[in-house]
């Protein structure tokens, strides 16, 4: 069953975070109750201290052709990162004719699905967008983990961005909360594209 309220997996669907990163409990010494208050993110904001050179991208999707991969498992929440994905492509000013949508299975399949459309040449940067609901068995951890490496090795081997737009659940009641991570993984693709554009120019002068 691959609904939004389904914890079942198949065999290459039984993922989440890596092991590092799964939800604190007693076992590990921070109680349940206690994680609730930790903060995803540090406050403030980043700066570069003045008189240096600074090249910075930005989420510009003028010109550019991006391919999307999304899982199909966990569709209702994966449908919703796509349709939060393409949404963010029109803001950016990237054309519907310069947008491919690459369905996979699911999340293990995403890193071969991009280092596929990576190595075309025809993407300025290749979004991955998939859901991976904590299931019982210890797959949920190795696969994951493979899904989040692949993606990171399908960019380092072909030069092209690849963003990570996975939702990764303990349970499926906290993705709506979440599903703005199609839109981030739009404007973090567009952005490494853009810097990467500018490196390339500055590189050729």
């Amino acid at each position: 069953m691959s609904g939004i309220g389904s914890t079942e997996h198949s065999e290459s669907e039984r993922e989440a975070w890596p092991a590092a990163a799964a939800a604190p409990t007693a076992e590990n010494g921070v109680e349940p109750a206690e994680a609730d208050n930790v903060s995803e993110h540090a406050a403030g904001e980043f700066a570069v201290p003045e008189g240096y050179g600074v090249l910075e991208g930005a989420p510009n999707g003028a010109r550019r052709s991006v391919g999307i991969v999304v899982s199909r498992f966990n569709g209702a929440v994966t449908g919703k990162l796509l349709e939060g994905a393409l949404a963010e492509l029109d803001r950016a000013g990237v054309a519907r004719e310069s947008i491919t949508v690459m369905p996979v299975p699911g999340a293990f399949e995403l890193p071969l699905a991009a280092m596929a459309l990576a190595k075309t040449r025809r993407y300025a940067c290749v979004v991955a967008l998939g859901c991976v609901i904590r299931g019982d068995t210890p797959h949920f951890d190795f696969v994951a983990g493979e899904a989040a490496s692949g993606l990171q090795l399908a960019a380092l081997e072909t030069g092209v961005p690849v963003s990570f737009g996975v939702l990764t659940l303990e349970q499926a009641s906290q993705a709506d909360d979440r599903l703005e991570k199609g839109a981030e993984a739009v404007r973090t693709a567009l952005e490494m594209a853009d810097v990467f554009s500018q490196l390339r120019a500055a590189a050729a002068r």
